[in-house]
C-alpha cells in the first residue's frame, strides 16, 4: 500500500471550511425523522445545500444531481430501508462520496441486518457513530442502549481499524476524543468540543451530514471527516462557553451552535484547534 501522510493542519482543515462555504454543495440525507431540522440548519449554516428526499420515484434521480450522500438509520422502517438501498446504489455508480451514520447500532437485530444489507450494497466512503456503533458495525459483541454510547471512542479503535479495512473506507469514532482513521493507515484525534453537544438531539447526527458536505469539496475523505469534525466541535465548544457566560442553557446553546456554524472565523479555529495525527 502506498504511504499516504497524516501530515494536515489548521491552515489545511480551514480551506476546506471555506470551500464549503464557498462552494455550497448539495448534500443529499436520507435521515432519520427526529433530527431532518437541525441537519439541514447545520448543513445551511456551514455553507452547504441540503436536499432530503425518500420517494422511491426520485431518490435515484436526486443522488444524480448532488454532490454527496447521507444515510442516517435512526429511525428505521422498510420504505425508508429501501430508499437507501437505492440512493446507495445510485450513488456508487456516480462516484460521489457517501457517509453512513449507524445510529443504535447494536440495539435491535434489524438495525444490524439494515448495516449489513447496506454494506453488501457499496461500501460507504465514510462511516461514522459513538464507540458501541462502530463496535456493533465492524459486528464487535457490545450491546447499545438506545442511541447513546455504552463504549467509549478508545475501546472502538481495534473495531475501527477492522472496518476501514473492510470498506477500504475512513471512519470517524466520536466521544469525548473524536478518532479518524482510514485505509491508509492514518489517524487523526481531535479533542475540541464540550460536554452540553450530548444534550441537543441530532448534533452526531448534524456532524455526520457536515461530513457529506465536507466529503463533497475535499477528495480525501479523511481529510474532509476531519475538518468537518473540527468545524462541529469547536462550534460546540464555542456556542456552550457563551450560553454558560449568559446564564443561559442547551436551548439557547443550539442556536449559538448555528450561528457559529456560520460566523466562525479563521483565527478562532486556529487558536482552539485541538489536532493530533499519526500513522498507525
Amino acid at each position: 500500500m502506498a504511504f499516504f501522510s497524516p501530515d494536515i493542519t489548521a491552515h489545511d482543515l480551514w480551506i476546506d471550511i471555506e470551500a464549503v462555504r464557498t462552494q455550497s454543495p448539495l448534500v443529499h440525507s436520507i435521515t432519520n425523522l427526529v433530527v431532518m431540522n437541525l441537519n439541514a440548519n447545520v448543513l445551511l449554516a456551514a455553507g452547504a445545500s441540503p436536499v432530503m428526499a425518500h420517494a422511491h420515484e426520485e431518490v435515484k434521480a436526486m443522488v444524480g444531481i448532488a454532490q454527496s450522500l447521507v444515510l442516517n438509520i435512526g429511525t428505521l422502517d422498510p420504505y425508508g430501508v429501501d430508499s437507501m438501498k437505492i440512493a446507495l446504489a445510485a450513488a456508487h455508480q456516480r462516484g460521489i462520496p457517501t457517509v453512513l451514520d449507524p445510529v443504535g447500532a447494536g440495539a435491535t437485530p434489524y438495525r444490524n441486518q439494515t448495516l449489513n444489507e447496506l454494506l453488501n450494497v457499496a461500501s460507504p466512503s465514510v462511516i461514522r457513530g459513538n464507540g458501541s456503533e462502530i463496535m456493533s458495525t465492524a459486528n464487535a459483541a457490545i450491546q447499545t442502549r438506545g442511541v447513546d454510547s455504552s463504549a467509549s471512542a478508545n475501546d472502538a479503535l481495534g473495531a475501527a481499524r477492522a472496518l476501514t479495512a473492510r470498506t477500504l473506507g475512513t471512519v470517524c469514532v466520536s466521544g469525548e476524543t473524536d478518532h479518524i482513521l482510514d485505509a491508509h493507515q492514518r489517524w487523526a484525534r481531535l479533542s475540541n468540543g464540550h460536554v452540553w453537544m450530548t444534550k441537543i438531539t441530532g448534533v452526531g447526527c448534524s456532524a455526520t451530514a457536515l461530513i457529506g458536505a465536507f466529503c463533497a469539496v475535499q477528495a480525501d475523505a479523511w481529510r474532509a471527516t476531519t475538518a468537518a469534525m473540527a468545524l462541529m466541535s469547536i462550534a460546540g465548544e464555542v456556542a456552550a462557553e457563551k450560553a454558560q457566560a449568559c446564564g443561559q442553557g442547551v436551548g439557547s446553546m443550539a442556536a449559538m451552535l448555528l450561528d457559529e456554524l456560520q460566523l466562525l472565523d479563521d483565527a478562532t479555529f486556529k487558536a482552539r484547534l485541538k489536532l493530533q495525527t499519526a500513522s498507525l
